[in-house]
């Protein structure tokens, strides 16, 4: 079996890798770097069964060989990057999908999209099913970031009914551990980096913002189980154990013994207020849900860090 995954020396593009190669397949991770990096593929060098090339899929997509499996996980996809890059996150969840799923079609491969719980918004239900149509601002400015998604999941049911393109979709839900960047803008690596070198913790509003952290591992677990038992209709893949962000701070600041205070910053236009996955279709479906706990998935992750910041 072999797999292309763009966005392959991302944080969770890198996972996957890892994972698939594990299983015995063969990997071509495709990358333009923008928030990705070479440094999480660099122990899969020597691996005779991967290789690596740097290129854009929103450019057109050349692949020689057969190819059993299309997986577009390139996207910016934490709020200072996709901020940062507006047009190159709207490109990639169009055009990017659009080239994606044409590799997919030529090659008569498997199709994997990875979206996102940002396609809900700022939700008006708690916890997010499904068929939840979601609650987004069109016109704001994390809607280049969730309308990008949303319309990466139209396209990729279009390609699947009027191609009849074999295509699966994982809405994914914070997710968090190693290769992590420091200073990506999401929360858990945040306030990991910040306890650590014993800065302030920046909380924004109050901290009674809710989120719903699951350890990359079960995120990659989930994944491999929609590709083998999935359907086409998308899957909430995360953790239903809520949290607070204002609880996610204490922890972090117990779990490093960090002496750092919390500051305040105003919340961001359209931050989610809650955000939980309903998880009962991957449970019926899948037989899938997280085994990772917080605190142990976090120690993980702050041990990473640790060793990354010397």
């Amino acid at each position: 079996m072999r797999a292309v995954v763009t966005g392959g020396a991302g944080f969770l593009g890198s996972h996957l890798c890892d994972r698939f190669l594990v299983e015995g397949w063969e990997v071509l991770a495709l990358d333009n770097l923008i928030t990705g990096t070479e440094a999480n593929l660099q122990h899969l060098k020597s691996n005779p069964k991967f290789r690596f090339e740097r290129a854009d899929v929103s450019d057109p997509l050349k692949v020689d060989g057969e190819v059993g499996y299309v997986l577009h996980f390139a996207s910016p996809a934490s709020p200072p990057d996709y901020l940062k890059h507006p047009i190159a996150t709207l490109k990639v969840g169009s055009v990017g999908t659009q080239n994606a799923l044409e590799l997919a079609l030529a090659k008569k491969a498997k199709f994997f999209m990875a979206s996102t719980s940002e396609c809900y918004g700022d939700p008006d239900v708690s916890p997010q099913h499904e068929e939840y149509w979601g609650h987004v601002n069109p016109v704001g400015p994390r809607s280049v970031y969730d309308e990008a998604k949303r319309f990466s999941e139209a396209l990729t049911m279009a390609y699947h009914r009027h191609y009849g393109v074999d295509t699966h979709i994982v809405r994914i839900f914070n997710t968090y551990g190693p290769r992590m960047r420091p200073h990506d803008g999401r929360v858990v690596s945040n306030f990991i980096v910040q306890a650590l070198r014993g800065e302030p913790l920046t909380l924004y509003g109050d901290g009674a913002q809710t989120r719903s952290f699951c350890y990359v591992d079960d995120l990659v677990t989930g994944i491999l189980a929609l590709f083998e038992r999935g359907d086409s209709d998308p899957v909430n893949i995360g953790n239903p154990n809520e949290f607070s962000v204002a609880e996610l701070a204490q922890i972090v600041l117990r779990m490093t013994g960090s002496k750092s205070p919390i500051i305040r910053q105003p919340l961001p236009t359209d931050d989610p207020k809650v955000r939980k996955p309903d998880i009962t279709r991957a449970r019926t479906l899948l037989g899938w849900e997280p085994r990772v706990q917080l605190e142990e998935g976090l120690a993980r992750t702050i041990s990473y860090f640790q060793s990354l910041l010397g």
